[in-house]
């Protein structure tokens, strides 16, 4: 991929993609659509900042994020995909699966998370899976971000370094240093298998975020077939004339302190 995107260019074409990506909600709302997105990768490939830039604007009332944790005890003795069907939606909204059931093919299977049958299982149902979302109504786009592994490296250093993002750096996150071959042959095995017409992968170069960013929504875009939905104006109506309310006096209980006060004179 080429340099990296100019930060004037990348933030005016994020701004138009993003006034699309209401647009597109509209329909979903109108159609009574489904869609669902798969962001999966490596470990600090950007997919958390690449979802925000795409829910950034949107309801999250129609548009959820799913990140879902470690599971519990029960969730183990489920069948595998039992966990995420809650998850899946209805009518008229979106989801954005910050990781999904791919988890087993990816983490569970190199850190010896599942076992060797429970890993085999999934590359046969996953396939199965997904082509009976497909076949029920529901936009399933599936994309894989890709990012080497001196630039991966880069990125865990900067989390490290900075004590606003260190919460994103863990120990399993560390170790795919030391698993990189491991991690690419299961990604290999993993699209062999569940790269399907149906629901195919898309890979997303995001070796610089802005270029990838830009590339994913707009391909995203391109998968939906939207229209454009006219919404009946909204009428603003005058403010009425006072009709004699007084508020009551306050005392200064429970008012928050005016802190920001204490900012004034300061410069940047």
């Amino acid at each position: 991929m080429g340099h990296r995107l100019p930060k004037k260019v990348y933030e005016k074409e994020l701004r138009r993609l993003q006034a699309q990506l209401v647009d597109m909600q509209a329909w979903v709302q109108s159609t009574g659509a489904r869609i669902v997105v798969l962001f999966e990768g490596r470990d600090a490939a950007g997919k958390g900042s690449t979802i925000k830039r795409v829910a950034e604007y949107l309801n999250p009332r129609v548009t959820r994020i799913v990140a879902l944790p470690a599971p519990t005890e029960r969730e183990r003795t489920q069948w595998y995909f039992q966990r995420y069907v809650p998850h899946l939606p209805a009518a008229g909204e979106i989801v954005l699966m910050d990781r999904s059931w791919y988890n087993r093919a990816g983490v569970e299977h190199v850190m010896g998370y599942c076992t060797n049958a429970q890993y085999h299982r999934f590359l046969h149902q996953a396939p199965i899976f997904e082509r009976m979302l497909v076949e029920d109504g529901v936009h399933l786009l599936k994309y894989w971000f890709s990012v080497s592994d001196v630039e991966q490296e880069k990125r865990f250093r900067s989390r490290n370094d900075d004590p606003m993002r260190r919460w994103k750096l863990s120990p399993n996150d560390v170790l795919s240093i030391t698993k990189w071959e491991d991690y690419s042959r299961a990604k290999d095995t993993m699209f062999v298998h569940t790269d399907i017409p149906e629901a195919p992968w898309f890979e997303v170069d995001n070796e610089d975020k802005r270029r990838g960013r830009i590339n994913m929504i707009a391909h995203l875009l391109s998968q939906i077939p939207y229209t454009d939905v006219e919404r009946e104006p909204i009428d603003i109506p005058d403010r009425p004339e006072p009709r004699g309310y007084e508020r009551p006096p306050r005392n200064g209980t429970g008012l928050v302190p005016d802190y920001a006060a204490t900012l004034q004179g300061q410069t940047d």
